[in-house]
């Protein structure tokens, strides 16, 4: 009796044996296959993209930027407005003057090093702060008058790209308001030898993505230095293909690069980069701020002076993309300014 169950023991252990390769030999042939159909991936990279991704985020900085603003306020006696601004002598009419300033960050791709000129892409809101501010008086009703109350006119601008030498201090060299698009660079042609790593990957085309595609996403919420994943959905939601990523980002992460990958890992693909993440805006009352940062002791009442300042509260779980075809005519239309500055992106003029 023993014997004839070991027997069929032994049976049912070579019937398992010659199943089961069997079985992992189909479904390589059932799934792999449809990963060589030309198009973007729409499912989660089955074999490891470590090292390409560790390649692609030497190219992603953090940029950062600051404006300086010298600042007048006015009563609404001088009755100031836009039509009379050019006329009045501000220094004159104010009643305070000061200075202010107004920092951003966001994230930026090296796509350009020759000779010594490094270029990098971003958004144009993360470095393009604008030259004058103008903030006006409100009604009683809370409704926007047309004299002017405060006006902040910039002085100066730093813009930081991290991660270069000499204090990595960038200038704008083209930017575009209404695409949200702009290229910082330097010339660091006085430092012979040195080399900075530039995306490399292929250029894809934002308008073949389609619901579901899969794409990655490289940028510097917080100033730290992430890569995620996200899906694509409504694809091609204009002329040049922008869509809808559902990433959950943070500040930080405009202009951060995004990736789809055509017939699996590592055919990664630039497809566009970040620009805004929809925000919630409310005023709130806040107290002055002291020196050094210091804090204000929770358990005594506050009797100074108060300001208002904007709160924004991100909505996370969607994010809006600049697609690639719209950054190519960005390059097209700005050619010539870049010529003559000596950066050639013959990668995007194609």
């Amino acid at each position: 009796m023993k014997t004839v169950k070991l027997a069929a023991a032994f049976l049912l252990l070579n019937t398992v044996f010659i199943i089961l390769p069997s079985c992992s030999g189909v479904t390589y042939k059932e799934i792999y296959p449809i990963l060589e159909d030309g198009k973007y991936d729409s499912e989660f990279p089955y074999k490891g993209a470590s090292d390409a991704l560790r390649e692609i985020s030497q190219t992603v900085h953090r940029i950062n930027s600051t404006a300086f603003y010298k600042t007048y306020l006015f009563n609404r006696s001088a009755a100031l407005t836009k039509e009379n601004f050019n006329e009045k002598n501000l220094e004159n009419i104010t009643i305070s003057e000061g200075y202010a300033d107004q920092s951003t960050s966001g994230t930026g791709t090296a796509v350009f090093f020759s000779e010594g000129k490094i270029a990098i892409l971003t958004c144009a809101h993360v470095v393009d702060d604008p030259d004058t501010i103008i903030s006006f008086f409100t009604s009683e009703e809370g409704q926007l008058t047309e004299y002017i109350e405060g006006v902040f006119i910039k002085e100066r601008q730093t813009i930081y790209a991290a991660g270069f030498p000499e204090g990595s201090e960038f200038e704008i060299l083209v930017t575009d308001e209404k695409r949200d698009l702009a290229v910082i660079g330097r010339d660091y042609k006085s430092l012979s030898g040195l080399k900075f790593p530039v995306f490399n990957y292929p250029l894809g085309l934002a308008k073949e993505l389609d619901w579901g595609s899969f794409v990655y996403v490289f940028g510097f919420p917080i100033n730290y230095q992430m890569v995620t994943k996200a899906i694509v959905s409504n694809p091609n939601r204009d002329e040049y293909g922008s869509f809808l990523i559902d990433a959950v980002i943070n500040n930080g992460m405009s202009g951060g690069t995004v990736l789809a990958i055509r017939d699996g890992v590592p055919n990664f693909e630039m497809v566009g980069i970040i620009q805004w993440v929809p925000e919630v805006e409310e005023n709130v009352l806040a107290p002055k701020k002291l020196k050094n940062n210091e804090r204000y002791n929770p358990i005594i009442p506050y009797e100074g002076e108060k300001y208002v300042q904007r709160a924004s509260q991100i909505r996370y779980g969607i994010a809006r993309v600049i697609s690639l075809e719209a950054i190519k005519n960005f390059f097209q239309e700005n050619k010539e300014t870049l010529y003559e500055k000596k950066y050639f992106f013959e990668k995007f003029m194609e």
